[in-house]
């Protein structure tokens, strides 16, 4: 070998820019590794070298190899994301419409800073392991403020951010400290975002309140995820001029319901009761009717109420408060369907025959009065408790609740019959006291009127959907994607382990394997466990003008029509529907629609992400917080979760904590991840998913939420 190849194989990147060279030649043919060795004239004894440049270049997707073995020239691809970073250096960017996140090792990850708008190269892919790539530059910077905990040093001070996603305290100058003490919550506008080897700087604009101030933790959550809590002046002043009675003229063109016996049913501390439901038994048939507050008859597209509810999504539903999406005046006061008064409504009447099938339906504004506004507890009492107290009291709508309860089972056998899946997991409930301690958690149930709802919504949803589909109309329809593959392969290797399986092909899978999974499993111990296994290998849900069906529903087409005082997609749609309905969807309205709903089916979908985020927080601090007061003490649970790591057991109540590996006494145990189990490895002793172990509550950590657990010494 010459003089000139050597230099090259001591200089790894000369060697790297002269094969990229030789391949971008246009002469160059695809050669395979050892046809490559020859034409550069590499020794024998310097093949791993040279082997070793190949495999760095394809990582760097600078190269591509062919079935054959073939290199040739690679592909750059430059794609545009969101920027996820992680406290270990590492991150991820999310890509929209892109199934898998890209790991972005630490050394690729540059000055980028959490939820940054970025530009990322496509690296190489390692066998069995996620898309990685390295960040090119930042577009924008996706976070302007940052929530923390302020320390107060002699001459400046930091805050120690409560996101645990950005890893780097922040500066500040004490001029810019705005008088904040130690222990302060604060809220700290982003001035530099640092750099490696320096600190990101900023200057306090907020101070939330001492960490230990009641409401302090929850307010500190809802600042960090930069969620609107007081409406505007404006907002509120167009708010305070809509009247709070409908007039004579609010009615006209309307169809009179007010004679129909109808019932709102919701929680007992419910405010904004926006659906109410109507049944009658049409000979063999019924004739339900499902009303939806009329929202966009008092909140006009493009005022200041609208360009509220749009920036806000959707209401958020917190342990301690309600984040509404329009005014209480609106939501709680003439847009809420309060029995005994006159409201205007969005109709879906439907005729249902006793297989579960719409034969006719009609959508239309109407007028209604709700007679009653009954509880989920106590029409449960009515139809499965049979409580005599309750059913006298309103022994004039019994006959309806049956005939709903019948209705209402007919139609979840026809979903379940077509393959629809029935998530049925316990919601949390979190009973706080005055000061906003929390004094119980525990989980809470579904019911036979829980359900009832729940039905007749979806129905009314897909009766709407249908409509406007067929028609070629523009929409905003409620999808749900087929699952990626790659993510059920995993979740068919974990069930094994139970003795589950189910059916599918290498493309697809379709949902009635899943629902035959969890009707299978219901009543067993592991069922919650292996529901929730099953929805974490699901897509998330979106919204789109698209109409792709709804894999977990197992229907084409579906919305969300009957929530408009809650979500604005729903909102959205009323107003599209009362264009129809008027015969107001002409040219210029459906090229008006084409032009915006595609913008707001992401922005409605970004803002419910955002607030089943903060919701999710808001729960892991205040079990956090009521587990400080039960440390020591010992619980029977499952294990919900294996990793390198350790174990995560989840106790009756839905709270849930960790076994790191480093506490598991008596063998040292290392992670089996083709089983998903931690193995002893003198002892065999294993932990596997889904077993139930006794743990004792070693500690507890507010600020990363977090919670630990050990195994009771023998």
């Amino acid at each position: 070998m010459g003089n000139k190849t050597k230099d090259i194989l001591a200089d790894k990147n000369r060697r790297k820019k002269m094969i990229c060279e030789l391949m971008e030649h246009p002469l160059y043919v695809p050669m395979k590794e050892k046809e490559l060795a020859v034409f550069l004239e590499v020794a024998p004894e310097e093949r791993p070298a040279l082997k070793e440049i190949l495999t760095e270049l394809l990582k760097e997707n600078k190269l591509q190899i062919s079935k054959r073995g073939k290199y040739s020239k690679g592909e750059q691809q430059i794609l545009t994301g969101t920027f996820v970073s992680h406290a270990k250096g590492f991150g991820f960017v999310e890509v929209e419409d892109r199934a898998e996140d890209i790991f972005i090792p630490a050394e690729y990850v540059g000055d980028a800073f959490h939820q940054d708008i970025v530009e990322v190269e496509l690296l190489g892919k390692p066998s069995g392991k996620r898309q990685e790539g390295r960040i090119l530059q930042i577009v924008e910077h996706g976070i302007k403020t940052v929530v923390g905990t302020f320390q107060l040093c002699s001459h400046y001070g930091f805050v120690v951010p409560d996101n645990s996603k950005i890893s780097e305290d922040v500066f500040v100058p004490i001029e810019r400290s705005k008088g904040a003490m130690d222990g302060h919550k604060v809220v700290v506008e982003l001035t530099s975002y640092g750099k490696k080897g320096k600190k990101p700087e900023g200057k306090v604009v907020e101070i939330l309140g001492h960490i230990n101030d009641p409401g302090v933790d929850i307010m500190s959550i809802i600042r960090g995820f930069d969620l609107p809590v007081e409406f505007p002046e404006k907002v509120m002043n167009q708010a305070m001029r809509i009247p709070l009675e409908i007039s004579e003229a609010d009615k006209e063109g309307r169809e009179d319901l007010r004679e129909v016996v109808m019932v709102t049913i919701d929680s007992e501390d419910a405010k904004d009761l926006d659906d109410a439901v109507s049944l009658t038994k049409d000979g063999e048939g019924y004739l339900l009717g499902v009303h939806i507050a009329d929202v966009a008859n008092y909140v006009q597209e493009n005022s200041a109420l609208d360009k509220e509810a749009y920036e806000r999504g959707t209401s958020v539903y917190l342990v301690d408060r309600v984040i509404p999406m329009l005014p209480h005046r609106l939501s709680n006061g003439i847009c809420s369907l309060n029995a005994k008064e006159d409201r205007l409504a969005m109709s879906c009447i439907m005729n249902i025959n006793p297989k579960g099938e719409v034969t006719d339906y009609r959508i239309v504004e109407s007028v209604i009065n709700v007679n009653e506004r009954m509880s989920y507890n106590s029409v449960h009492k009515i139809l499965e408790e049979e409580d005599a107290e309750e059913i006298a009291r309103y022994r004039e709508l019994v006959p309806m609740f049956k005939d709903m309860k019948e209705l209402a089972g007919i139609l979840r056998e026809k979903r379940v019959l077509r393959g629809s899946i029935d998530f049925d997991l316990p919601e949390t409930k979190i009973i706080l006291d005055e000061n906003g301690k929390p004094i119980e958690v525990k989980p809470y149930e579904h019911n036979s009127a829980t359900r009832i709802i729940e039905d007749f919504m979806l129905i009314a949803n897909e009766t709407v959907a249908g409509h406007m589909y067929w028609q070629g109309m523009p929409f905003i329809y409620r999808t749900h994607d087929t699952p990626d593959m790659e993510k059920i392969d995993k979740l068919l290797t974990l069930i094994q382990n139970f003795g589950y399986t189910f059916k599918g092909d290498k493309e697809e899978i379709h949902p009635k394997e899943i629902q035959k999974l969890l009707r299978g499993i219901a009543g067993r111990t592991e069922e919650n466990f292996i529901t929730r296994l099953t929805l974490r290998s699901m897509k998330q849900a979106r919204y789109s003008t698209e109409c792709f069906g709804h894999f977990g529903l197992a229907v084409k087409e579906y919305c969300h029509f009957t929530s408009p005082i809650r979500r604005y997609p729903d909102l959205q749609i009323h107003r599209i529907l009362k264009d129809e309905i008027r015969g107001r969807l002409n040219e210029k309205r459906i090229a008006h629609y084409d032009a915006k709903l595609e913008t707001v089916a992401k922005q409605c979908s970004k803002l419910e992400r955002r607030a089943e985020e903060t919701e999710r927080e808001t729960n892991k601090l205040k079990k956090a917080e009521y587990m400080e007061d039960h440390i020591g003490e010992t619980f029977e649970g499952m294990i919900s979760g294996v990793t390198a790591w350790g174990m995560y057991v989840e106790l009756p109540s839905t709270v849930e904590g960790l076994v790191h590996i480093s506490k598991l006494n008596g063998d040292y145990f290392y992670y089996d991840e083709e089983r998903y189990e931690l193995v002893g490895e003198g002892t065999g002793k294993k932990y596997r998913l889904g077993e139930t172990v006794t743990v004792v509550v070693n500690g507890v950590d507010k600020i990363a939420k977090t919670i630990d657990f050990v195994l009771p010494v023998d």
